[in-house]
């Protein structure tokens, strides 16, 4: 969650078919999130365990590690240190897809360690030390007394390079450190027959480890596992293979540093070391292989020396290294034929680049694990740097941006985050790759594509293409005539005339495209208009990328036929919550990189089956072309207004529209005979009606349906909210009509999967306050629909970050007092204001009014926009309020 909890990410367990063993780990993360994770820890497991918590699994099991390599004997335990920086960033990177997958930080997980640290070392004291709680909790996980085996180089001696000493710990040290002594120390402690079983317990691992290793067997029949031993290299590596064994029969190893490593000779593979001006599916990337030790380079005969000798440790280049011939061979085998496949030309871009992911170059066969471990992939000097500036674009240097003075025509000043982004966006276009920029909602997508276009326009890149929502058509020409003026635009959209011959189906570019900066169509459009698919863009830009998330859809398909330069992805929806809808996106943003969808599919189950670092793979190779800040992030939240605003443009259905007309041709009929107060009554009635309709077609008929679809403002509704709920976040929906609460909270449930919370004019007032603590817990309802008379005042909400008008009060002091539930002192997050307008309506119109028209908006402030259309002449009245059916067309 964005406070750094772990949770189901379902309110219940039931009807999810899962062993009873995971319900009640389920159960236990919903009381605590530590004792959640000793729980997962602690049980076992048929039939295996799904992603997520497999993944939990493997943190708490290495916690437990880390825990029960302390010695027992003493109720005092010191606090278990988190991982190392550079582990805390491996364990976020092999994190399979999940929930709130964005809120997994360094800091987090770190947290998280302590947490369980505290919540285990208190438990443990409680149940009378570590050694009773696992007794009773984890027997599996029970550790008193660990014997350990070492092996040190011995330097004086070339003859018997390496020394080996058994010990054990018996205790913690008066410094609370682990004191290792020589083993034979144990015979003599526990002497005695009172000792026995303390004896039997700490040498029980070294039984089992004799019963599957002939070298700890003749240690122990002979007595020398009780002495110092010196030992050769061919003694040593025998030891070293066997490792993992002594680990499983309950045995620590202490080894040297440079076995930690492993060091051994490694196949070297070297991609993109030459500089490209272009990248993308038809670039090709050079590459190199050859051996190295340490870093260094090895001659062709020195690796022909290594492959003629024995197996084993050898001194080479000042340093014990491994050499395994037939791993070292299979190696150089699979890198030489793919080297010998490529020819001198190198690797296509989409192979390079799962290469260095750690991913088969084609998506399927690989080489085998235990080649793999004696190779690494590295990208050349040039690949190198370009690879730096995308995973890190605070790192791209200033000045071909729109905030520089170089690209004029933009009224507005990009905030620093905007600005990286703006220079991100840049050197993808630049070098041809696609860029999937995923800003949480109201952070400047909008803008800094539109500082981007109009750094194109001066370099006379040509027309760009951007496809959109039809609901969102009206949102970008208004910020388009607010920041880029001077940018050519043209609509291709009935709702906007005639323009550019929109919805034509005879080739050839339509007019006004060739001198164009920039072209607004929608989704639905795209199929109609053939002519776009005809050309070749400098930049097509897709806002809501999610549109496309059905390969299989026909607008997915329309979209990925179209031709340009560079591609970029506006989206506020995480891209990993679902494995299919990322290759979908990237099948459009970098097509080839991910493969066919067979083969990614294929892809996804083998890293299922991996063992470490699951997901690694994918992640390091779509890591590059994605963007995210979060507003949740310090360093952005502090260069962010308090409040922002923004309008949310709906159509209406074709039932909408068609109730609308008959409202207004009503009230021209009825204008006819009515004068003075019946007059301004009518007036009333008919605004009334009109909102009513504008809402959904039901709230006017009176009927219970409530259909989703009928109403352009539940489509609208659905794609914020689905935004809010992928990223967790709680939002307020203000309506005016009692009505109208209940089918919203009815929707908004199927949409967050969870119920949320409804307040009106009728909830007893008791029950309000109630109702308020409810929603302001941490981990409360996700929405609460109120009533704009009921909820507009008085109450503190500020565990929202989002704040929804569905229907207009038209007047702003009201619409402010409401939003001032959620912004106000104690809310720590940035807040989010949507005000739903129905394009082509009066909505739109009195919108426009309260916006643009100062003089007029005071007046509307102080006696509100219904006692102002009462007095306006029938004419003037009815432009007001009739339909412009184009513009509120919804397609």
């Amino acid at each position: 969650t964005p406070s750094g909890r772990i949770l189901p990410a379902h309110e219940s367990s039931e009807g999810l078919g899962l062993n009873a063993s995971v319900v009640r780990v389920l159960e236990a993360f919903r009381d605590d999130t530590s004792s959640g994770l000793f729980d997962l820890a602690a049980r076992s497991f048929s039939g295996g365990l799904p992603p997520q918590l497999a993944y939990w699994r493997g943190f708490a099991s290495r916690y437990l590690g880390d825990i029960c390599h302390t010695p027992a004997g003493t109720n005092h335990m010191d606090p278990v240190p988190a991982p190392a920086p550079a582990d805390i960033a491996e364990l976020i990177l092999s994190a399979p897809p999940m929930p709130g997958a964005e809120y997994l930080t360094a800091d987090v997980l770190a947290g998280l360690w302590t947490s369980l640290d505290e919540w285990l070392r208190r438990a443990a004291a409680n149940a009378g030390g570590l050694e009773a709680f696992l007794e009773a909790h984890a027997p599996a996980w029970k550790q008193v007394g660990r014997v350990c085996f070492h092996l040190a180089e011995n330097k004086k001696d070339p003859a018997y390079p390496f020394a080996f000493l058994a010990t054990y710990a018996p205790r913690l040290s008066a410094t609370a450190h682990v004191r290792y002594q020589p083993l034979g120390r144990a015979l003599q402690e526990f002497a005695g027959e009172r000792n026995r079983k303390a004896l039997v317990h700490l040498l029980t691992p070294v039984q089992k480890a004799s019963e599957k290793s002939d070298l700890v067997r003749g240690l122990v029949e002979s007595g020398d596992l009780y002495h110092p031993l010196a030992w050769t290299a061919d003694e040593a590596y025998r030891f070293l293979q066997e490792v993992p064994l002594y680990a499983e029969s309950g045995l620590l190893v202490r080894l040297p540093d440079w076995w930690t490593r492993r060091s051994r000779p490694q196949v070297a593979v070297r991609i993109g070391s030459q500089a490209r001006s272009l990248l993308g599916a038809d670039a090709v990337l050079d590459f190199r292989v050859e051996t190295v030790v340490g870093g260094a380079a090895l001659t062709q005969a020195e690796v022909r020396q290594l492959l003629a000798g024995s197996d084993g440790l050898v001194f080479l280049k000042g340093q014990w290294v491994e050499v395994d011939h037939a791993r070292l061979s299979e190696a150089l085998e699979h890198w030489k034929r793919l080297e010998e496949r490529v020819g001198p030309g190198g690797v296509s871009f989409a192979e390079g680049m799962r290469l260095l992911a750690g991913a088969p170059t084609e998506l399927a066969e690989a080489v085998g694990p235990d080649a793999a471990s004696w190779t690494f992939v590295d990208a050349g000097p040039w690949l190198k740097d370009v690879l730096s500036r995308l995973r890190a674009p605070e790192k791209i240097e200033a000045g071909r941006t729109a905030a520089d003075r170089g690209a004029v025509g933009l009224s507005a000043t990009l905030r620093h985050y905007q600005e990286t982004g703006v220079r991100w966006l840049r050197l993808l276009a630049g070098l041809g790759l696609g860029a999937c920029l995923a800003d949480d909602m109201g952070l400047g997508k909008t803008l800094q594509v539109l500082a981007l276009l109009l750094l194109l326009r001066k370099e006379k890149a040509g027309p760009s293409l951007l496809v959109l929502p039809a609901s969102l058509l009206a949102n970008w020409k208004a910020e388009i005539e607010r920041f880029t003026p001077e940018l050519r635009a043209v609509f291709l959209h009935p709702s906007f005339g005639p323009s550019a011959g929109a919805g034509a189906r005879t080739a050839g570019p339509p007019p006004n495209i060739d001198t164009a900066d920039v072209v607004l169509t929608s989704y639905g459009m795209l199929d109609r208009q053939p002519e776009l698919e005809a050309r070749t863009w400098a930049l097509v830009v897709l806002d809501e990328a999610q549109a496309i998330k059905n390969p299989g859809a026909r607008q997915t398909k329309a979209v990925k036929r179209l031709r340009a330069r560079a591609r970029i992805a506006l989206t506020g929806t995480p891209v990993e919550n679902r494995l299919s809808d990322l290759w979908s996106l990237f099948d459009f943003l970098c097509p080839g990189l991910l493969g066919s969808a067979s083969r990614f599919k294929q892809f996804a189950k083998e890293l299922e089956k991996r063992d470490g670092e699951r997901y690694a793979p994918l992640r390091r190779l779509v890591q590059p072309y994605i963007l995210r800040r979060l507003k949740t992030d310090r360093s952005v939240v502090a260069d962010l207004p308090d409040k922002t605003v923004v309008p949310a443009y709906c159509g209406l259905t074709k039932v909408q529209a068609a109730l609308y007309k008959s409202v207004v041709d009503d009230l021209a009929d009825a204008l006819q005979t009515k004068e003075g107060m019946k007059r301004r009554g009518l007036i009333l009635a008919t605004l009334l009606k009109l909102k009513q309709v504008c809402n959904h077609p039901s709230q006017l008929r009176g009927d219970d349906g409530w259909a989703p679809e009928e109403s352009g403002k539940f489509a609208r509704l659905r794609e914020i909210a689905e935004e809010i709920a992928s990223r967790q976040g709680r939002v307020l929906v203000f309506t005016q009509f009692r009505e109208t609460t209940e089918p919203l909270a009815s929707f908004l449930a199927g949409l967050f999967g969870r119920t949320g919370l409804v307040l009106h004019g009728q909830t007893p007032v008791k029950e309000r306050q109630e109702l308020v603590k409810a929603f302001q817990a941490d981990d409360g309802p996700p929405f609460f629909v109120l009533s704009l008379k009921a909820g507009g005042v008085g109450l503190n909400l500020t565990a929202a970050s989002h704040v929804i008008h569905f229907d207009r009060w038209w007047n702003p002091a009201v619409e402010n007092q409401a939003t001032d539930r959620a912004f106000r002192i104690g809310q720590k997050r940035n807040v989010l204001v949507h005000t739903f307008v129905c394009r082509g309506t009066v909505e739109e119109k009195i919108d426009q009014l309260i916006t643009e028209k100062m003089a007029l908006a005071r007046d509307l402030i102080e006696g509100g926009a219904e006692s102002t259309l009462t007095e306006m002449p029938d004419e003037e009245l009815m432009k007001t309020v009739a339909l412009d059916i184009e513009r509120a067309r919804m397609e």
